[in-house]
């Protein structure tokens, strides 16, 4: 072995100095490497928990009971529920993702809620305008109905109807028409959550030509659809003007038997109430009252010709009641006294109507013209505020349909039914107050994503559900068979 000299040999105290030295700075190295990788925010980190969908950043409108408002926030989705919202910060540390969506400029709220429509009559768009409710109906609607309405039109004219409210921000519908198992069918292709109505009435309809067939086919519907997770299947006796009380106290039989809600129109124009009182003496919501059909699994549309007496009735019975302001000023049926019903805790929803009595299926719309048609009314220009105006879009619509345990707001353990709203329009900007910018300023064609049931449906204005081409090519072809009906004389 070779011996190193004497010379270069270092002393006991210096090799002491040098190894701590050594030791000390691998310490301090380690030790800034461990604190820049805690800082890093992509780093996942052993807690995380795995979930199929995050959204982050955006304002955040949750519409849950503090009506909490999150400037940069970000919400967790596994499967079909929001399992987090919160503090973008705080949710991304907790939560990973098999998809981001960044929400950077967009509002993220809860997806709109359309509490009545007649889906399939997109179709009879503009067949015929400028006319009173019973004048439209008798003289229009039904003949071009009878003459027209098929299985095939109802797929066409729902698949149109869907498409327009996914592009405007509606994830959830309520439908009164014909051929609801074909409806539904269609409606659950397109991933969207619907509480759909098979109406029953007293005269022949385009799918069941007797009240026997009506009810049977309606058994049929709810037994298929019951349990589905995106699909309310209900009874739709259609009002106390075209139902017998025998015809309305079978169909809430028949929906109650099964646990299924009832759709109905009720108090919806002023022959209606004229008809009543001539014939028995009573309102219609009175009348309803005493033929038993009233009750907490009851959706009443419109609901416009009520006194105190009425809205204490459906107060009482748990009613929810539907507010169409769009079309209930196109046909001057009337304007529902929403303040009083509200202060009387009533649920109300709000809603487009059918596309035949809009003339569209905008939600944009009925938020910006419900609080000024009341403030008009009234003379208040404090009637109706904007945020109380999201809630009847959102969770108060949800609870009309009697839904608002699982959809409304953006809460842990609801269903993931939401949309991003986008804010970076010229009539967007700027921004002081959320609430009044989605009522006053923003448009359905600012809605640049939806997601129901933690489905993406529309991702940044592309349709992933449905083929637009398709269905607006068919919407052309019934328009020219539509059209030629019209020229027909009517059936005597």
């Amino acid at each position: 072995m070779t011996q190193i000299p004497k010379l270069f040999c270092p002393g006991q105290k210096l090799l002491r100095v040098i190894t701590h030295f050594f030791q000390c700075s691998s310490a301090f190295i380690n030790g800034a490497f461990a604190f820049l990788f805690l800082l890093s925010p992509t780093q996942p980190t052993l807690a995380q928990e795995k979930v199929n969908l995050l959204i982050t950043g955006g304002t955040v409108i949750t519409m849950d009971t503090q009506r909490r408002v999150l400037d940069d926030g970000a919400i967790a989705i596994r499967a079909d529920s929001i399992v987090a919202v919160g503090p973008r910060a705080e949710v991304e540390t907790k939560y990973q993702a098999s998809k981001m969506i960044n929400a950077h400029g967009a509002i993220v709220m809860p997806g709109l809620i359309n509490g009545h429509t007649h889906a399939a009559m997109s179709l009879f768009r503009g067949v015929a305008d400028d006319l009173s409710l019973d004048e439209w109906l008798h003289g229009y609607i039904f003949p071009a109905e009878a003459r027209n309405v098929s299985e095939d039109f109802a797929t066409w004219g729902t698949r149109l109807a869907i498409l327009e409210m996914l592009r405007g921000g509606i994830t959830t519908y309520a439908d009164m028409y014909y051929f609801e198992d074909t409806v539904a069918r269609v409606t659950k292709e397109a991933g969207m959550r619907g509480v759909l109505g098979e109406t029953i009435i007293d005269f022949p309809a385009p799918d069941n030509k007797s009240l026997p067939q009506a009810f049977a086919y309606t058994q049929e519907f709810l037994d298929h659809w019951k349990g589905d997770p995106l699909i309310v299947a209900a009874v739709a006796p259609h009002s106390m003007y075209t139902c017998s009380e025998k015809t309305l106290q079978d169909a809430a039989a028949l929906a109650r038997r099964n646990g299924a809600p009832i759709l109905i129109h009720i108090a919806e124009a002023p022959f209606e109430l004229e008809q009543s009182r001539n014939k028995y003496g009573l309102t219609p919501v009175a009348y309803l009252s005493r033929a038993g059909v009233l009750g907490p699994d009851v959706v009443g549309a419109h609901c416009i010709l009520v006194d105190h007496a009425d809205i204490a009735t459906l107060t009482h019975f748990g009613v929810g009641c539907i507010y169409n302001p769009s079309s209930n000023m196109k046909t001057a049926a009337g304007v529902m006294p929403v303040i009083e019903m509200l202060a009387s805790g009533e649920a109300i929803g709000l809603a487009t109507d059918g596309a035949a009595s809009n003339n569209n299926l905008d939600m944009f719309e009925e938020m910006d013209l419900a609080p000024k048609l009341q403030k008009l009314a009234r003379m208040d220009s404090g009637a109706l505020p904007a945020e109380q105006v999201v809630a009847l879009a959102t969770i108060t619509g949800a609870r009309a349909l009697h839904l608002e345990k699982q959809i409304g707001s953006l809460e842990p353990g609801k269903k993931a039914d939401l949309i991003l709203v986008d804010t970076s329009a010229p009539h967007a900007t700027p921004m002081y107050n959320v609430y009044s910018q989605l009522v006053y300023a923003l448009k359905a064609s600012d809605v640049r994503t939806a997601i129901i049931a933690g489905k993406i449906v529309m991702e940044d204005r592309q349709m992933l559900t449905l083929n637009e081409p398709e269905i607006l090519g068919k919407a052309r072809d019934y328009q020219k068979q539509v059209s030629a009906s019209l020229t027909k004389p009517a059936e005597k």
